[in-house]
């Protein structure tokens, strides 16, 4: 995830508040405020820190893809239980 947007969206696919992915990837509410604000954004923070949400992103079903040209934040939904079987 290289922008602020990226780290807000994939929280939108997922329903998740500021504080839902600072629990989920242990790092601080401030932290992930700084994340998201475009002045700062990601890559302003540490490779630790992007690991830790990037973990918390993936659990919940959130990728981040580049491909040189595009950015893109992708979302595989759980399949409801009558589906799996």
């Amino acid at each position: 995830m290289k922008s602020a947007g990226m780290v807000k969206a994939g929280r939108d696919l997922v329903g998740w508040s500021q504080a839902d992915l600072s629990a989920k990837s242990g790092l601080s509410l401030p932290t992930i405020q700084r994340m998201e604000n475009p002045a700062f954004g990601p890559l302003r923070s540490s490779g630790a820190n992007i690991e830790k949400i990037r973990i918390a992103f993936a659990t919940a079903g959130v990728t981040f893809t580049s491909d040189g040209t595009r950015e893109c934040v992708c979302y595989d939904a759980p399949l409801e239980q009558s589906e799996k079987a």
